[in-house]
C-alpha cells in the first residue's frame, strides 16, 4: 500500500465521489506519482510531475481545460496531457483509467497523445536565435510535423540551453553544465530541424528574402523569425573594460564568473537588478564575499514596491551580502571607487545593469522599430509579425500593444519569450491569432521564490494581502495607465488564479 504522503494506490481503485468535477487528486501507480483529473474533457490520468522541473501538478490549478504548474506556470491539456504552454515542452505520460460502479481505477501507462500534424508550412523557415523564443518556436514547429522546414541559427557555440540556470543553479554550483542544455534538443534533431551553432548573421534582406551569415553564405527564407534577444549593458565607466569585469547573460559568461568565484574571494555586484541579486545569492553559495552597489536604498522598488524590496534586501543581508548606495565611478582591477569616494575592494565585478534589445539587424533591414519611450525593440502586430510580411519577432526584441492598459510593451521574461516563440510557430502553421498571454516570471533568492504575474510600468497603487516581513503575501499592483501585476511569495495558487482571471 502506498504511503499516505503519496496518496492512494490507484491500481486498487478509489470511490468516484473522492474526485469531484473540476478537481485533481494525486496517487500512485506502482512507484510512480500519478494525477487523476476530472475536467470537461472527462476523466483522465497523467504523470503527476511537471516535465519542466518536476513540480507536483496537484498543487497547481485546473482551469480552462488545462493543468497549470504551481512553480513556473507551464500548462498541459487536461484532455491529452500535451504541453500547450512553456516552460514545459514535453507532454505528460498518460495512463489508462476506468470508472465503473462508483469506483475509479488506473491501469498501465499508454502512449501519450500526439499533437495533430498540420498539412503544410512555409518551405524555408529561418529562426535567428537559439534562446527561449527561438528554441520554443523550433520545438513547436517540430512537434507539429514541420521540423524539416526549420533552420535554427545561433551565435553561441554551445547547443541551445536554458538561460535561467546561468544566474541561479549553474552559477551556484548546484547544476552541472551538461544539465543546462535543453533536453528536447534530441527531439528537434530527430524531427529534421537543422541547427547552425556558432553562426553570425550579418545581413537580413527582406526584399530578396535572404540572410547572409559568416561572411558570404546566403540562406533564403519563406518565413523569418527574429529572436536575437538582448545584450547586457556595459557602461563606459573607467575600468569596466577589464578582464575581471563580467556581465551575465550566457553560459560562457557564467563560466567566466565561476572561474573567479573561489571561496574567500570578494565580488562586487553593480546593480541590484533581478539578475544582479540572483548572481549575488549564487556567489554567496560558493563562499564568495559579496558587496552590492546600486543607486537606491531599496532594491527593485519601482518593480516590487517598498515592502517587498526591503524583504529582498533583508534576505541578502541575512546571508552576508553588504549593500552600498551610489554608483561606481571607476574600477582599477582590485577596488571600485564610488561617487562619494568610498573604496570597495573587489577581486572581480559582476554588472547587473539591465539589457538592451538586439535590433541592429532589424534596423539595417528597414524594419520599423519602437521608440525609446515605447520601450524599444521591433514593432510587431498582434500576431507578432513585423512591418515586413513573413518576418516575425519574438522574445526580448518584440514590442507589441499592451492587451490591458494603454500603449505598448516589450517584456524581458523567459517564459513570455518562449510563449511568443510558440505563438509565432502556430501563426506559421495557420493557427495563431492574437498573442495575449499574461506575462510571468519568477526569481529565487536563498530558497525564497517570488512569482510575478502581469505587467505594470511603475506603481501608482498597491494592495498587500499578507506580510512581506513574514515572507507570505500577495501584492497587487496597478500603474497609471491601467496595467496590473501580482507579486506573490508562498501564494502559488493565488498567482495561478489571478493569471487565469486576467486571461478571461
Amino acid at each position: 500500500m502506498a504511503e499516505k504522503s503519496k496518496g492512494p494506490d490507484f491500481t486498487q481503485g478509489i470511490a468516484s465521489s473522492d474526485l469531484a468535477p473540476g478537481a485533481t487528486l494525486r496517487g500512485t501507480v506502482g512507484e510512480v506519482a500519478v494525477i487523476l483529473v476530472r475536467s470537461e474533457a472527462g476523466l483522465r490520468a497523467f504523470s503527476a510531475k511537471c516535465t519542466h522541473l518536476g513540480a507536483m501538478l496537484d498543487t497547481g490549478l485546473l482551469a480552462g481545460g488545462e493543468i497549470r504548474c504551481p512553480w513556473h506556470h507551464a500548462r498541459f491539456s487536461a484532455d491529452t496531457g500535451e504541453a500547450v504552454a512553456a516552460p514545459a515542452l514535453a507532454p505528460l505520460s498518460c495512463y489508462l483509467v476506468e470508472e465503473r460502479e462508483g469506483r475509479i481505477t488506473v491501469g498501465p501507462q499508454t502512449d501519450a497523445a500526439r499533437p495533430r500534424p498540420v498539412p503544410s508550412a512555409p518551405d524555408r523557415i529561418l529562426i535567428l536565435g537559439t534562446g527561449a523564443a527561438g528554441f520554443a518556436c523550433a520545438h513547436e514547429l517540430a512537434k507539429r510535423g514541420a521540423g524539416r522546414h526549420v533552420t535554427l541559427i545561433g551565435e553561441e557555440d554551445d547547443a541551445p540551453y536554458d538561460r535561467t540556470f546561468c544566474s541561479k543553479q549553474y552559477l551556484a554550483g548546484k547544476k552541472e553544465r551538461t544539465g543546462v542544455a535543453f533536453k528536447e534538443m534530441a527531439f528537434l534533431t530527430e524531427s529534421g530541424v537543422t541547427l547552425r551553432s556558432g553562426a553570425r548573421v550579418e545581413v537580413i534582406d527582406p526584399l530578396d528574402r535572404t540572410i547572409r551569415l559568416n561572411g558570404r553564405e546566403a540562406l533564403a527564407f519563406d518565413a523569418l523569425v527574429i529572436a536575437t534577444g538582448a545584450a547586457p549593458q556595459r557602461p563606459d565607466t573607467p575600468g569596466f573594460d577589464r578582464a575581471n569585469v563580467h556581465v551575465l547573460r550566457s553560459l560562457a559568461d557564467a563560466d567566466a564568473i565561476i572561474a573567479e568565484a573561489r571561496e574567500g574571494k570578494r565580488a562586487l555586484v553593480v546593480g541590484a537588478s533581478f539578475i544582479g541579486l540572483e548572481a549575488a545569492a549564487s556567489l554567496r553559495g560558493r563562499g564568495v564575499e559579496v558587496d552590492v552597489v546600486a543607486p537606491g536604498e531599496i532594491p527593485m522598488r519601482k518593480v516590487l514596491g517598498k515592502e517587498v524590496g526591503r524583504m529582498v534586501r533583508g534576505l541578502h543581508e541575512e546571508n552576508g551580502v553588504r549593500f552600498h548606495q551610489g554608483k561606481v565611478r571607476s574600477f582599477d582591477g582590485s577596488a571600485a571607487v564610488l561617487e562619494d569616494g568610498t573604496r570597495l575592494p573587489a577581486d572581480f565585478l559582476v554588472l547587473g545593469l539591465g539589457v538592451s534589445p538586439r535590433v541592429d539587424l532589424a534596423s539595417e533591414a528597414g524594419l520599423e522599430l519602437a521608440t525609446r519611450e515605447q520601450g524599444g525593440g521591433i514593432l510587431v502586430d498582434a500576431r507578432l509579425e513585423t512591418s515586413y510580411p513573413g518576418i516575425f519577432a519574438a522574445g526580448d526584441v518584440a514590442n507589441l500593444r499592451r492587451p490591458t492598459g494603454e500603449g505598448r510593451q516589450r517584456i524581458e521574461h523567459w517564459v513570455h519569450a518562449e510563449r511568443q516563440g510558440q505563438h509565432v510557430a502556430r501563426v506559421l502553421l495557420g493557427e495563431g491569432e492574437r498573442f495575449e498571454d499574461v506575462p510571468f516570471f519568477w526569481s529565487a533568492h536563498y530558497g525564497t521564490s517570488l512569482r510575478y504575474v502581469g505587467h505594470a510600468d511603475g506603481i501608482a497603487h498597491a494592495e498587500m494581502d499578507g506580510s512581506a516581513e513574514q515572507r507570505d503575501f500577495a501584492l497587487r499592483i496597478r500603474d497609471e495607465t491601467g496595467g496590473e501585476a501580482l507579486v506573490t511569495c508562498k501564494r502559488d495558487k493565488a498567482a495561478l488564479e489571478t493569471e487565469a482571471e486576467w486571461e478571461r
